[in-house]
């Protein structure tokens, strides 16, 4: 699961204009409340062209040992209610330089229990078989004007959390003389947000701040040393909990 949630942005690279599209996807973890069904997001282009962008999806399964295995989804299907799973609708963004496009997440099938997607925004040089609504010739236009130079056109992934319909937050925690442990006894993610390792005698001397995920049933610990403070938020949803450890 650590590899899995460090390993969110992909680097896809590409022929592109010298001044070419450079998108940005916002959070890199997004979650959807057991009372929606649907999560917006947006796409941003800060380069000097048009970003051509498909979204593919892959659901993420995660095996006793913890280990995560990726499974393509088609959200070509004939029609939304053919689906099942994640949809991205639409599927290919046009985004224009300096400019917005966002992409509606919609969940089709059951809420009993949490599921996890992976989805990535891949800027491209459209081609006939990618399916963007765009004629022949500005196809080739632009397929010109990105031979023009070389660039690094760069995609990126996110994780969505699809929490179950009737959510429910249980977290043990158990504060002991040398460890520190936080048990998700719920059904859904909770997060240990801006997680701090910093020295008890000099707070400016801090260990890189991390987010940590504690999936259902599973349990987050450290070991405590009496020198050092820890911090962090405790994330059950839209509930967040300040919490330190330590003098």
């Amino acid at each position: 699961m650590k590899k899995l949630l460090s390993a969110v942005v992909i680097g896809l690279s590409a022929t592109a204009a010298q001044a070419g599209p450079s998108i940005n996807i916002g959070t890199v973890y997004d979650y959807m409340d057991g009372d929606s069904s649907t999560y917006l997001k947006r796409v941003y282009n800060g380069g000097e062209s048009t970003a051509f962008v498909r979204v593919n999806i892959y659901q993420i399964a995660f095996d006793a040992t913890g280990e995560a295995t990726e499974t393509p989804l088609d959200n070509q299907g004939s029609s939304v209610a053919q689906r099942k799973g994640l949809v991205a609708s639409p599927a290919r963004l046009i985004v224009p330089a300096k400019g917005m496009q966002a992409t509606r997440l919609l969940f089709i099938g059951e809420r009993d229990h949490e599921r996890y997607y992976r989805v990535r925004f891949l800027p491209v040089v459209p081609e006939k078989a990618d399916q963007f609504d765009i004629s022949d010739s500005d196809r080739e236009q632009y397929k010109e004007a990105m031979s023009a130079g070389v660039n690094i056109m760069t995609g990126y992934g996110s994780i969505l959390f699809i929490r179950p319909k009737n959510t429910r937050f249980e977290t043990k925690i158990q504060d002991g003389p040398v460890e520190y442990r936080v048990e998700n006894a719920g059904n859904s993610t909770i997060v240990l947000d801006e997680f701090q390792d910093c020295s008890a005698k000099n707070e400016s001397d801090c260990q890189t701040t991390k987010k940590h995920h504690v999936l259902p049933g599973k349990v987050f610990s450290f070991a405590k040393d009496s020198d050092r403070l820890y911090r962090f938020n405790l994330v059950e949803g839209k509930a967040i909990k300040k919490i330190q450890v330590g003098k």
